[in-house]
């Protein structure tokens, strides 16, 4: 006597993920959303962090009478502060969100190849 499964075909217990992906199926349409939303966020959190340091910025001209009076080198402070300070915090801003984006990516890559 012979148990009724043993005749059947093998058949795959699961898919993998990066087939799922390929396959866009809604496993890998789920994935793929996850890693986009992640982006979207982090694209978010990096702005509003870039924009409260503007403000911040912002604040001290306006609010600071003494500090719109120094001048270095003959050139307001504010203007300084503005026009050329600025752009530290634009490079450290892209910084972050490019070393935080590879690692979302490095993040879902693994998943994906199920490392």
């Amino acid at each position: 006597m012979v148990a009724p499964r043993s005749q059947a075909r093998s058949i795959r217990a699961s898919t993998s993920v990066s087939q799922e992906v390929a396959e866009q199926s809604a496993v890998g349409e789920v994935m793929v959303r996850s890693l986009i939303r992640s982006q979207l966020r982090l694209a978010l959190v990096v702005s509003a962090g870039f924009m409260a340091a503007l403000l911040i910025c912002w604040m001290a001209v306006r609010w600071v009478p003494a500090f719109a009076d120094w001048r270095i080198l003959g050139i307001p402070a504010p203007w300084l502060m503005l026009g050329v300070g600025v752009y530290p915090i634009i490079g450290a801003s892209a910084w972050l969100y490019v070393r935080a984006a590879t690692r979302n990516e490095n993040q879902y890559r693994d998943l994906v190849e199920g490392k």
